[in-house]
């Protein structure tokens, strides 16, 4: 290792949602950022058509198996916005409100779907998030829409950040997007903040934190090989007067787990009350002579009425039936169609009504044959936090298996009765949807295999206003260590009843008023008030009345 230490104004680790949208304000506003990235840099070019081994989808990926939960994330420039089927939905008003296992409030006071609706609003701006028309909807969410109605249930399309305009419905999606339609943020956030001078540097896998005598951070990683992510080549070191922790739910605490030694104790809430966000999986077999029967649809040309698996895109209609303030906490949640590739989605399907094995042999391969006619249905319940990480692998987030994509965690879980109630209640309403009338077959996931399962990981150092309970205060800074702010999904403070990446992204947006003000104080010279990405100010504008009275802005400001 050199003994020449870098210096930048601003570290930020990660370049998802909480890294991609820090790194362009501070960068905007006359910060030196440095942005580590643990993943490879994938150009659109890069994206391949397929779901083999060693593409660009095992590239993309990181799959971590715990003890009772398994996670799945992104890991390359861009982060989970690369990988993520671009679902853009506002947390319900309830969930701001939530206990939770806590017996008070999780949420900091300062915080509720009024007071971030506007942070909202520069999202939407930023990644020209709109509500998808009824025409832009797939075959299986179109399905999925006529199953809610047949059964006397609402359905509605989602608000997504797709351009229409380029998007080809190849229904890759999930391993990134070759037309640039899906607004990841390598497409918006990045670039914006590498005009402004960011740097960023993908395969640095930080590893922990620790501190200089005047107070400043020095941030020590190493570079890993672009091919087999086990291999690590050298390692650095960069002094920053900030650093902002934005490597995901999954790896953030434990690069501050590692940190504890050299920085001092932790707050208790690091690497606890981790969530994932109340995800489950059932897969619906449909019987395609019922489809036409009973929900009166057809392709014509002799093709079967659904068929439908393996075109259009991710998801496109849920159901908000059951986000209704008014139901006990655990009683609440959202249903959505989602298209799941190979791979995951047919070994952890089980066979209904199975006589043997549920997820495996005979049977299992008998309901293989009819892939096409498979509907997949993502629910998201509200858990209780009950995610644990132990004691921190000697480097990087998890024990790499493989050369890509596979590792083995230290997060434990321990699914509650209220998580269970959460999980029962909703398996019950899909089955109700689409076994009515002989409409199809559904069974849940199996948790067998890699126990519970989340692409949404959450919490894992969440914001709060009770020391106790969160490890961050309500501006997203790292309790007793100054300097230090998380802005990705373990700020989160629990599960959200939808997809998470607008509010994660709303969550950092409205955490940057705070980092410059910070960064301010550590003499930095900065400012905060770029306009979005794309050059749009009335998102801007709407925000900084709400600034005026920000904690530690310095006179003259």
């Amino acid at each position: 290792m050199s003994n020449a230490i870098e210096k930048t104004d601003v570290l930020v680790i990660g370049s998802g949602f909480g890294g991609a949208i820090t790194a362009y304000h501070l960068a905007a506003g006359g910060a030196k950022v440095t942005v580590l990235e643990r993943g490879p840099w994938l150009r659109s070019t890069d994206f391949e058509h397929d779901y083999k081994l060693g593409s660009s989808y095992t590239r993309a990926f990181d799959f971590v198996v715990g003890d009772g939960m398994s996670v799945l994330g992104g890991n390359c420039v861009g982060g989970g916005s690369v990988v993520y089927f671009a679902a853009m939905p506002r947390a319900p008003r309830f969930v701001f409100d939530r206990h939770g296992s806590i017996g008070r409030r999780m949420w900091p006071a300062t915080l509720s779907r009024d007071t971030l609706d506007p942070w909202y609003d520069r999202i939407e701006e930023s990644l020209s998030v709109s509500k998808q028309e009824w025409s832009d909807v797939s075959y299986a969410g179109g399905l999925w829409a006529a199953a809610c109605n047949h059964a006397g249930r609402t359905a509605n399309p989602l608000a997504v950040a797709i351009d229409n305009s380029k998007c080809a419905n190849c229904n890759f999606m999930m391993a990134g997007c070759r037309f640039e339609a899906k607004q990841s943020l390598t497409v918006n956030y990045l670039p914006a903040a590498i005009a402004h001078g960011a740097e960023i540097r993908p395969l640095h896998e930080v590893q922990h934190l620790t501190r200089t005598a005047e107070g400043d951070y020095r941030i020590h990683y190493n570079v890993i090989d672009d091919q087999d992510y086990r291999v690590h080549h050298e390692s650095g070191v960069i002094e920053a007067k900030i650093v902002v922790m934005a490597a995901g739910a999954a790896a953030t605490p434990v690069i501050l787990q590692r940190s504890e030694a050299h920085l001092g104790s932790m707050p208790y809430a690091v690497g606890r009350y981790f969530s994932g966000n109340g995800e489950r999986l059932n897969t619906a077999i449909l019987n395609e002579d019922k489809v036409a029967e009973l929900l009166g649809l057809s392709r014509g040309d002799g093709a079967l009425p659904y068929g439908a698996n393996a075109i259009g895109r991710g998801p496109t209609v849920a159901s908000w039936d059951k986000l209704d303030g008014s139901l006990p906490e655990y009683s609440r949640y959202s249903l959505e169609q989602l298209y799941f590739p190979p791979g995951l989605g047919t070994i952890l399907a089980q066979v209904p009504d199975a006589t043997g094995p549920t997820w495996f042999g005979r049977e299992k391969k008998e309901i293989l044959k009819n892939w096409k006619s498979w509907l997949t249905i993502f629910s998201m319940i509200e858990d209780d936090n009950e995610g644990v990480f132990g004691p921190p692998p000697e480097t990087g987030n998890a024990l790499r298996i493989s050369q890509q994509m596979l590792g083995r965690g230290n997060l434990s879980y321990r699914p509650t009765k209220n998580t269970w109630h959460g999980w029962n209640q909703s398996d019950a309403e899909v089955k109700e949807i689409l076994e009515k009338d002989g409409l199809a077959k559904v069974m849940p996931w199996t948790n067998d295999l890699v126990g519970a399962y989340t692409v949404h990981p959450l919490a894992s150092c969440r914001m709060g206003d009770d020391p106790r309970t969160s490890a961050l205060d309500d501006t997203n800074e790292l309790r007793g260590h100054s300097g230090v702010f998380v802005t990705d999904g373990s700020a989160i403070p629990g599960a959200l009843t939808v997809n998470p990446a607008m509010t994660i992204a709303a969550v950092a947006e409205r955490a940057v008023p705070h980092i410059v003000a910070e960064a301010q104080r550590r003499g930095v010279a900065v400012s905060y008030g770029a306009p979005a990405p794309t050059g749009y100010k009335s998102g801007r504008n709407a925000v900084l009345p709400l600034l005026r009275n920000k904690p530690r802005q310095p006179a003259g400001v």
